[in-house]
């Protein structure tokens, strides 16, 4: 048996949910290109949930779930802010996150229908507890959920204390939507191992965010945000850039494990991030970005992928870097809830096999006779 590093292109289950074929990803068939420019957020969350998009009772009723589950547990909150200073937001949002199962009247049940009703609480409520996050970590006191607000216009009224400009509010939403899924990533599948188990859907949300902690998965777009700060003008980015070549330094934001001719995501974000610069009359990181991703397609024939542009585009909607990560969590709870709802219907527990090679012929040797 042979053993597959990293376990790329094994095919570990079926899914309806979402493909990524010849470089077109797409949610239940539909392309993403079509979504970014034609749907909300809250009609993508309905597709990845309900296998279909939803008619406008159905969303509104969607809308309005949201909209009254996003308030958080007072327990939860007085947590948040008891949270040690140091602490990283993402430490804080799975901590806080397995904090809501225990809150949860309904955490112990299995039941699709109250699975489902989890689902949306889990959806309103990591947004919430991100923007809360970022005011605790401020000093600021957090800011409760507008009862009125869409899901991206609320989740930037409760980061800033104020309504956003609808301009902010499009580039959010499409943002969220080009962020919603991404078929079996790491953070998704850890969460099907967990539920696998027949475990909890928190257990399951809390195992996505500890994989999607890392630099390697979610914390690319903060990762490419430094990059850009440490570079700090465009004069510098040839020598720095080269100098990563050399050094065989990885250029965090280029290449994907599954596309190959490039990410159909990035084309969108890095549009986002030109309207925005134009609108902030601050080109400087959407210019740079621009020189940094020439160089490294004529160098290397990487191609950005969603994590390059999401960091300038986040930037210029004023959301600070130590965010990126826990917002990458906003949106793709969806796709991890839809996941598990999925493996759930259909279980088997996940348990793959290790290629062995260790010794073979080891003895044990009593204690008094070892070197």
């Amino acid at each position: 048996m042979a053993a597959t590093q990293g376990l790329e292109g094994v095919v570990a289950a079926q899914s309806s949910i979402s493909s990524i074929i010849d470089d077109t990803l797409t949610y239940r068939g539909i392309n993403i290109d079509d979504l970014a420019e034609n749907a909300c957020f809250e009609e993508v969350v309905y597709l990845l949930w309900h296998g279909k998009l939803p008619n406008r009772t159905e969303l509104e009723q969607l809308q309005q779930a949201l909209r009254e589950n996003a308030a958080l547990p007072p327990e939860v909150l007085a947590q948040l802010k008891a949270y040690p200073k140091t602490a990283a937001p993402m430490e804080m949002l799975r901590t806080a996150v397995s904090a809501l199962g225990m809150y949860d009247p309904e955490a112990g049940d299995n039941t699709q229908e109250a699975n489902l009703r989890k689902a949306i609480r889990l959806t309103a409520r990591i947004s919430t507890i991100v923007a809360a996050i970022h005011r605790v970590r401020q000093g600021l006191e957090p800011v409760a959920p507008h009862p009125e607000y869409g899901f991206a216009q609320n989740f930037l009224y409760m980061l800033n204390g104020e309504a956003p400009s609808e301009v902010a509010i499009r580039a959010f939403d499409k943002a969220l939507v080009l962020h919603a899924d991404h078929e079996f990533n790491a953070s998704t599948f850890a969460a099907r191992v967990t539920v696998a188990t027949l475990s909890d859907i928190y257990s399951g949300v809390v195992s996505a965010i500890g994989a999607l902690k890392g630099p390697l998965h979610g914390g690319a777009n903060e990762q490419v945000m430094r990059m850009l700060e440490e570079i700090g003008t465009p004069e510098r980015i040839e020598a720095y850039i080269q100098d990563k070549f050399n050094k065989k330094e990885k250029i965090m934001g280029f290449g994907h494990r599954v596309y190959r001719k490039g990410d159909p995501r990035a084309k969108h974000l890095h549009e986002m991030s030109r309207e925005l610069a134009k609108l902030k009359n601050d080109p400087k990181w959407f210019e740079m970005s621009e020189k940094i991703e020439a160089i490294v397609v004529k160098e290397k024939g990487l191609p950005p992928n969603v994590d390059f542009y999401s960091a300038s585009t986040y930037t210029y909607l004023g959301i600070p870097k130590e965010l990126f990560t826990p917002i990458f969590a906003v949106s793709r709870v969806s796709g991890w809830t839809a996941h598990i709802l999925e493996q759930y219907a259909n279980n088997r527990l996940i348990r793959p096999r290790a290629e062995y090679v260790g010794p073979t012929k080891a003895s044990y040797i009593p204690l008094d006779q070892r070197d």
